[in-house]
């Protein structure tokens, strides 16, 4: 990378700072004009391009509340940042792993988040969002309702099966 650590950096605390306050149009300054995201929830597709993310970033900042970053590493070209959030009454977690192009810009972001009903709830959430962005209001109806019992089961599990399987239950 011809940029110095210090651009890098840079670029990441102008990202975290924006995502902090759910800023999009200071998150879209951060991207390379090819940026790629892997949808965080399918591999079905990918967000290409800073327009693209922009619909994206303005769904999840829509949908995930109360950001606030706790952990950071990396240098050159590659960080990783930790955060804790809330979607819905949900608490979440979520790691990201940023890569840089040689003008400090953002060209690759890989996301991971915890715990799964989390992830569901942002499921239910973030899809049918995309999908009104796009005027396709039908879609997004049937998006929630097929993702509201995926989560009820996740949630449902989550707070009674999964306790019973901890060591110290009986």
């Amino acid at each position: 990378m011809s940029e110095t650590p210090h651009s890098a950096a840079a670029t990441v605390a102008r990202w975290r700072s924006a995502e902090e306050r759910g800023d999009v149009d200071a998150a879209v300054a951060c991207l390379s004009r090819d940026v790629v995201l892997g949808s965080p929830l399918t591999e079905q597709f990918r967000f290409e391009g800073s327009d693209q993310l922009r619909d994206f970033l303005t769904s999840a900042f829509t949908a995930v509340k109360d950001v606030r970053y706790h952990t950071q590493t990396g240098e050159g070209d590659a960080y990783a940042l930790v955060y804790r959030a809330r979607v819905g009454s949900q608490s979440f977690e979520e790691v990201q792993l940023l890569r840089l192009d040689d003008e400090a810009k953002i060209k690759e972001i890989t996301l991971f988040g915890r715990p799964m009903p989390s992830l569901t709830a942002l499921m239910t959430t973030l899809g049918p969002e995309l999908a009104r962005q796009q005027g396709r209001r039908g879609l997004a109806a049937l998006m929630r309702a097929s993702t509201i019992p995926v989560h009820a089961m996740v949630t449902f599990g989550d707070r009674s099966m999964v306790a019973k399987t901890r060591p110290t239950a009986r």
